[in-house]
């Protein structure tokens, strides 16, 4: 959540408090405020709890950040960098894996790959899927082959008279050949 959605969300639980304070019930809360009714209901319970003083945000959630901020500043440099300066010399990439292993080599902190995404983008980069292509590809052939010979090896799609209209009605047993399996099932008891 940004900062100013949870500036909002905490201005709309001082207005919750208001509310309550004036004895509106929860469910009439929810609908001034356009909220659920789950989180009036909460709300409502932690302010007869602990009042006014129990609806104040505690700061965003989530875990703390392992790196000082000194660590940060340090980090945000060594991606200005480039992957090259620190062993990365096939590609001009910085991946969320490669962010964590640097990480783990210069701050001594392990990260996981989500959790050195999410530090990227704080520190405003994001990172970036490498282009798998061999070297030597040659773009020439690859069109012709596609123009050419995908055309002649493709396989025709099914025709538009060939499907159902209804996945969940099996079809009847009677329309079935005689040595179709359940064939014999549609022949009236005697």
């Amino acid at each position: 959540m940004t900062a100013a959605g949870r500036r909002r969300r905490e201005t709309v639980r001082m207005q919750a408090a208001e509310l309550f304070e004036q004895k509106v019930k929860p469910t009439e809360v929810a609908r001034r405020l356009r909220v659920s009714r789950k989180s009036a209901y909460q709300w409502h319970q932690l302010w007869r709890d602990g009042g006014v003083q129990a609806l104040v945000s505690r700061g965003p959630s989530g875990s703390r950040c392992r790196l000082s901020p000194r660590c940060l500043e340090k980090l945000a440099a060594y991606l200005e960098q480039g992957p090259a300066a620190h062993g990365w010399v096939e590609d001009q990439v910085w991946t969320a894996a490669r962010v964590a292993t640097l990480i783990g080599r210069k701050f001594h902190v392990s990260y996981s790959v989500s959790g050195a995404t999410r530090l990227m983008h704080r520190l405003g980069f994001s990172p970036q899927v490498p282009a798998r292509r061999v070297a030597e590809r040659d773009e020439q052939a690859v069109t012709t082959w596609k123009e050419a010979t995908w055309a002649e090896v493709k396989e025709p799609g099914r025709p538009a008279g060939a499907t159902s209209a209804s996945r969940t009605r099996q079809a009847s047993p009677a329309g079935r050949p005689g040595d179709a399996p359940g064939a014999g099932a549609a022949a009236p008891r005697s």
